[in-house]
C-alpha cells in the first residue's frame, strides 16, 4: 500500500514545491482510522496536527489512488453472494412516526409576554 502511494505521490508532487506535513505512512494511516471509526475530519485532524480540511484532502486523495491502482478494491457484489463463507444479514430500517407536542395557544402567549419584558 505504501508502494502505491509513494509511486502515484512521485507522480504528482513532482511539480509542487512543499513537502506534505505527514508522512506517506501517517497519511495512510489516517485514512484507514477514517475508514474503520468514522470519526469527523477534525478529530482524526487533531490527532495528527493537521486542519480539518487537510485531513478531508489526504483522506480523498489517498482513497483515489488506491481504488486507482485496482490493488484494493471491496469484492463484487455478485461474488458475495455466491460465496458461502459470506454471512447475510437484513436490517429493518423503516421510518416510523413520531409524536411531536402539539401548540397550545396558552403556551405561545406566555413565550410571547416573556420576550416583550
Amino acid at each position: 500500500m505504501v508502494a502505491c502511494i509513494r509511486e502515484a505521490d512521485t507522480k504528482r508532487l513532482k511539480w509542487y514545491g512543499r513537502p506534505p506535513k505527514l508522512s506517506v505512512e501517517d497519511q495512510i494511516l489516517l485514512t484507514l482510522e477514517y475508514l474503520r471509526e468514522y470519526r469527523t475530519y477534525a478529530h482524526i485532524g487533531v490527532d495528527y496536527g493537521v486542519g480539518e480540511s487537510s485531513a478531508f484532502r489526504i483522506i480523498r486523495s489517498i482513497e483515489d489512488t488506491l481504488v486507482r491502482t485496482k490493488l484494493f478494491a471491496l469484492p463484487k457484489r455478485s461474488e458475495g453472494l455466491n460465496n458461502p463463507s459470506v454471512v447475510k444479514e437484513t436490517i429493518d430500517c423503516t421510518e416510523s412516526p413520531v409524536e411531536r407536542p402539539q401548540k397550545n395557544s396558552a403556551d405561545t402567549t406566555r413565550e410571547r409576554r416573556s420576550v416583550t419584558r
